[in-house]
């Protein structure tokens, strides 16, 4: 009866095993399916290293599921962008288009992935001066909701010390025109500064390798 009991046990535990890695690789195979469909943009790891493209890999899960979520229901701007075929730049995409594919179970699954990731910052070329003054501002307007000069993601806000210049440009270009919203208190800071402060946050931004 005991050899029995143990037989039994062992049986359990050994389906449960068997349930538990099937689960594994199916959702392994599940997330490399979605990953590859961003590796064209974002790169493996979303450590892009096209300017146009942000890198995504280190930003907190919470920000890339908010992030996705806006895509997918058409309240953030989205821009058509090359992306690599291939070698080359031939085909053209937005992230309204890709995310309106994902589910609510996809876009965490991305979420948790990319969070999971290094923030590799890009290596980019930036005016020491300007970036002196991009400090003050930074230091003055920003600080508050992306502290130590927006490099901890676990601030939920993106990642900005160390991303690409034309990205962050274009997303500033966007809450400049109102084609893309801002938050309520951002608003009032933002509304302050000019297109020099701008460049000079920029230039801030762009001076951590």
């Amino acid at each position: 009866m005991k050899t029995q009991k143990v037989t039994g046990f062992a049986l359990l535990a050994g389906a449960g095993l068997l349930s538990l890695s099937l689960a594994t690789g199916a959702w392994a195979a599940d997330i490399n399916k979605l990953v590859d469909a961003c590796t064209n943009c974002h790169e493996r790891d979303g450590a892009s290293h096209d300017p146009n493209m942000p890198i995504i890999g280190g930003y907190s899960e919470p920000y890339l599921i908010s992030s996705l979520t806006a895509y997918k229901k058409k309240t953030r701007t989205c821009p058509e962008i090359e992306y690599l075929h291939g070698d080359k730049k031939v085909k053209l995409t937005d992230m309204c288009r890709i995310a309106k594919t994902l589910s609510e179970a996809d876009i965490k699954k991305l979420a948790q992935y990319y969070a999971s990731k290094k923030f590799r910052r890009a290596n980019q070329d930036f005016d020491p001066e300007l970036a002196k003054k991009g400090q003050l501002i930074h230091e003055r307007d920003c600080e508050k909701c992306h502290s130590q000069a927006g490099s901890v993601a676990s601030d939920d806000s993106g990642i900005l010390a160390g991303q690409w210049t034309p990205y962050l440009r274009h997303q500033l270009l966007a809450f400049y025109t109102e084609k893309r919203k801002l938050a309520d208190k951002m608003k009032p800071k933002f509304d302050k500064l000019d297109k020099t402060e701008m460049e000079a946050v920029l230039n801030y931004y762009a001076s951590f390798k």
